[in-house]
């Protein structure tokens, strides 16, 4: 059964990377740190797969990752190598991204999320070793990314590998993760959890003030503040999260559209910045301003519409990943094998019916005695 505060939690991190990257509000970062979540999430969801299957959860999750990237990859590769990308060896990284695969100047920009992919890519990899680790020290290896971090950026260890940054920078959320999946969030107590992200978010917010950078108070651009901030919210957000929320049901509009949006999660992470940076141009021709609040949401409408329609060519190949049954919308209840014998015309009833209901599973009421004569007999 599917948690539905963690899908809701889900789409609100779509919703908000989506939002930033047309908006560039720095702020947004602050208020909701999305990737963060992602990542906590995703190493939730990577513990309960090891746990399922063991090693093999691996190239399961991979097999679940990489074919809608190479959808991606089939359009828009040979769009860069007709406009300037070299064509080399490197250009075989859009297969299997461990490193940033190459991209032209217009496509660099296009398709600058697929860092994303990099680094859930080498998390998954390191999942089976790291939740070993993890259930044996669970303290040292969920402090070991934030010293790495703290290195990094103190000069201890001077230009670092881009993946080992990362490492440093969100492994720690995919850990958060894993202690979620193993219900030690949930086991600690108040005293203890609020007092912790309390110091969390306070230290982080120091840092994040007293650097700032190019954009301001982005956590994109300080990557200690991000990670301490993201941590003390992963954990009020995630550490707190209740079983099960029925609650998100109610407006089922509102249920459809999370159900759709995290079936379908990857497609729009992947896609949505393309079409930002096209319309990026486009808008300024007609005077739809980073600064007019109308322009802006009229570009956030347009770009959600725009990977609406991508979502619907191309999003079923999520489903085949994942080995379920395509689907243009996902998420349309679906009615059992039971239910719709039992739908089925009653009347007139071919010989057997009866016999074929039951083995479905349906409810078939007894057949009615014939009343006996003395039941005919007026009273």
């Amino acid at each position: 059964m599917r948690n539905r505060y963690l899908d809701l939690l889900r789409f609100l991190a779509i919703v908000r990377v989506v939002v930033y990257h047309v908006t560039g509000w720095a702020t947004l970062t602050l208020i909701f740190p999305a990737m963060s979540v992602m990542f906590a999430l995703a190493g939730s969801l990577m513990a309960a797969s090891l746990d399922r299957t063991g090693v093999p959860a691996v190239a399961r999750r991979l097999r679940r990752l990489l074919p809608s990237l190479w959808v991606l990859a089939a359009v828009f590769v040979p769009a860069m190598l007709l406009t300037g990308l070299p064509l080399t060896p490197k250009v075989l990284l859009w297969l299997f991204p461990v490193s940033d695969p190459p991209a032209n100047d217009w496509g660099a920009i296009a398709l600058s999320p697929i860092w994303y992919l990099r680094d859930y890519l080498w998390f998954v990899l390191a999942s089976p070793v790291a939740l070993w680790l993890f259930r044996r020290a669970p303290l040292p290896t969920l402090l070991a990314p934030y010293a790495l971090l703290a290195a990094i950026e103190f000069g201890v260890l001077a230009n670092p590998p881009t993946v080992l940054r990362e490492f440093g920078l969100y492994f720690g959320a995919w850990l958060l993760g894993f202690a979620h999946h193993d219900g030690l969030l949930r086991r600690m107590a108040n005293r203890v959890l609020v007092p912790l992200a309390l110091a969390l978010g306070a230290a982080g917010l120091g840092w994040i003030l007293t650097h700032p950078g190019p954009r301001g108070y982005d956590l994109n651009d300080i990557h200690l503040g991000n990670a301490l901030w993201s941590a003390a919210f992963v954990l009020v957000a995630i550490g707190r999260a209740p079983a099960a929320a029925p609650w998100v049901d109610r407006i089922p509009a509102l249920g459809r559209v999370i159900t759709v949006l995290n079936r379908r999660a990857l497609t729009v992470y992947l896609w949505h910045m393309p079409f930002v940076a096209a319309l990026t141009p486009l808008v300024d021709v007609v005077g739809w301003s980073h600064q007019d609040p109308v322009g802006l949401a009229i570009r956030v409408v347009l770009v959600f519409a725009l990977v609406g329609v991508v979502t619907l060519l191309v999003g079923w190949v999520e489903d085949l990943a994942a080995r379920r049954t395509p689907e243009l919308v996902p998420g349309r209840p679906r009615r059992s094998v039971a239910e719709r014998a039992a739908a089925a015309p009653a009347s007139p009833a071919p010989a057997g019916a009866e016999t074929a209901l039951a083995a479905a599973g349906a409810r078939v009421p007894a057949p009615r005695r014939a009343p006996e004569r003395s039941d005919l007999t007026p009273r």
